[in-house]
């Protein structure tokens, strides 16, 4: 093999540039891997967990409740300096500050005509659902579905969370009343506040030959 300037061989650089090239093709292979991909339930969790408190309660919920489980995603990331709270000027104090803030979402749920029953878990913000949750809201034809809240928190009490979500949208939503958890809060007691709310698991059913 003829040497390069730089003590590499042609046959070493053709083989570094097919392991960039294989390498960048796994890449893209996996971001086009779909992030939520649904079953035949009816029904849905969407959770958005800024700091990953909510996901478990979230989780939870949908095991039991045999739902799909979607995460609600800002376009752009939330950064460790954007959920300072200490800092006024934060972007997530500037989005509760701002009744119109409505931050994009970095997907929607396609199928939402599917599901009949949907459950929104969230983090509160400053006495309320973080405005995403708003966006989420607006962004989805909620329309004849029952929708169930609940937050989570190290202190905050839930507020007028519901009352603010409802007003966003028709008479033909049944917003149930939601609440607020620890997040310590264990499976089976998710479960149990689901089952004295009246969410039903949807019920899987299988095949003859299954």
């Amino acid at each position: 093999n003829k040497p390069l300037k730089e003590g590499i061989t042609v046959k070493k650089l053709l083989l570094l540039v097919l392991a960039l090239m294989l390498g960048l093709s796994f890449a893209c292979a996996q971001e086009e891997t779909p992030a939520f991909v649904p079953t035949d339930s009816t029904v849905l969790v969407a959770c958005f967990s800024a700091t990953g408190n909510t996901w478990p309660l979230a989780a939870y919920a949908a095991e039991y409740l045999n739902a799909d489980l979607f995460r609600i995603e800002p376009e752009v990331p939330y950064t460790d300096a954007d959920l300072n709270y200490s800092d006024s000027g934060c972007r997530a104090n500037r989005e509760m500050s701002d009744e119109t803030s409505r931050p994009a979402l970095a997907a929607t749920v396609e199928n939402m005509e599917q599901y009949d029953t949907v459950v929104l878990a969230f983090p509160i913000w400053w006495g309320q659902a973080p405005r995403i949750i708003e966006t989420f809201v607006e962004a989805h034809d909620l329309r004849g579905k029952t929708v169930l809240t609940f937050s989570t928190s190290a202190s905050s009490g839930y507020g007028r969370t519901g009352e603010i979500l409802a007003a966003l949208t028709d008479e033909t939503v049944n917003w149930v009343e939601g609440a607020r958890f620890p997040v310590s809060t264990s499976a089976d007691e998710m479960e149990a506040w689901l089952a004295e709310k009246g969410i039903a698991p949807y019920m899987v059913t299988t095949t003859a030959n299954e």
